[in-house]
């Protein structure tokens, strides 16, 4: 009998492992059909958009159970949530770690019932994949990912044609050094820029340009220092301005090389980390802790870029504007 039940406990393993082998071809197949594509992966219709719009940028929100209060502070996740929604703004980008562990189902729970307002305001939410997408396995984590954003399901990096903005969401957990599939993608998707564009925001979770900071797993690794290297050689050719913004760092940087602004805007909730600032971060005399959103208005001849902090040590929220910057239209 123990044979028996041993053997048809080996037979179910394998026959799981083999349906999950399948069901993980088959994701593969689907996205290299999706993302192969040319083109916007996705098109907001023109009269959809104001002349003068609104975007809003942040990440590493770590939606997890609220009585989670050492990996991320949930009273502050919820007062920039709250915030965003009243600032109603025409598109928001989230860098990636959305939520705490992307294979537990009830991080996304949280999620959909702590940013009720954003449905309430129909936002319009583009998020890149981050490692907490992840976690817990990548085949349950991107299962529950598309789950979350259907119109998604299957691409891991997309692209949104807004007015004048072209918006990319890049995975940094997939590979982005020359000559790999994503990065020929975003090749070819800045090299066919349609003509309207004047600014290119690519969110992604791992910056491509940061501080030295702790703990020393967050410091910039060879895969985004690529994507940084190939922006740089391009950005001179190209009409469009450059908007780089990722996380995983949990706090706000800025840097500028060249015509192209690096942020870093990992403030949306996640346990905070120190930063060790470079002279070229050009966010001074900052506080050691920034849970923040950037606000990007553009007014019809430029972008106006403010990043708003709130202080996690108020009952109640006190928003300052801690750093703004201009980038001009092309």
């Amino acid at each position: 009998m123990r044979l028996a039940t041993s053997r048809l406990w080996l037979l179910g393993g394998l026959s799981l492992t083999l349906l999950l082998l399948f069901v993980e071809h088959r994701i593969h197949a689907a996205e290299a059909d999706l993302i192969s594509q040319p083109g916007a992966s996705f098109i907001v219709p023109p009269h959809d958009i104001p002349t003068q719009w609104t975007i809003i940028a942040y990440g590493d929100t770590r939606f997890t159970n609220p009585q989670n209060v050492t990996a991320t502070n949930p009273k502050v996740r919820r007062w920039l949530v709250d915030k965003i929604a009243e600032e109603h703004p025409d598109a928001l980008l989230i860098s990636g770690d959305l939520p705490y562990n992307g294979a537990n189902t009830s991080d996304y729970e949280v999620f959909r019932s702590e940013t009720a307002p954003w449905r309430a305001a129909s936002l319009r939410v583009y998020p890149a994949l981050g490692n907490h997408e992840l976690n817990g396995g990548e085949l349950f984590g991107l299962r529950n990912w598309w789950a979350e954003f259907p119109t998604l399901n299957h691409r891991r990096w997309y692209s949104v044609q807004f007015g004048n903005v072209y918006i990319i969401a890049l995975d940094s957990d997939t590979d982005l050094t020359p000559g790999t599939r994503q990065q020929l993608w975003l090749a070819d998707q800045i090299a066919h820029l349609p003509a309207e564009t004047q600014f290119v925001m690519i969110e992604l979770h791992h910056p491509p340009v940061a501080d030295t900071v702790v703990p020393q797993l967050h410091l910039v690794r060879t895969n985004e220092s690529a994507l940084a290297i190939y922006l740089n050689s391009i950005a001179p050719k190209l009409r469009a301005r450059l908007i780089v913004i990722a996380g995983h760092i949990h706090n706000y940087e800025r840097f500028q090389q060249g015509s192209i602004t690096y942020l870093v805007d990992g403030g949306g909730g996640a346990k905070p980390y120190p930063v060790t600032r470079d002279p070229e971060d050009m966010y001074k005399n900052p506080p050691a802790v920034n849970y923040n959103y950037i606000r990007f208005h553009f007014d019809g001849t430029q972008v106006a870029a403010t990043m708003y902090r709130v202080d996690p040590d108020k009952n109640s929220p006190s928003w300052e504007a801690r750093d703004s910057f201009i980038i001009p239209a092309p």
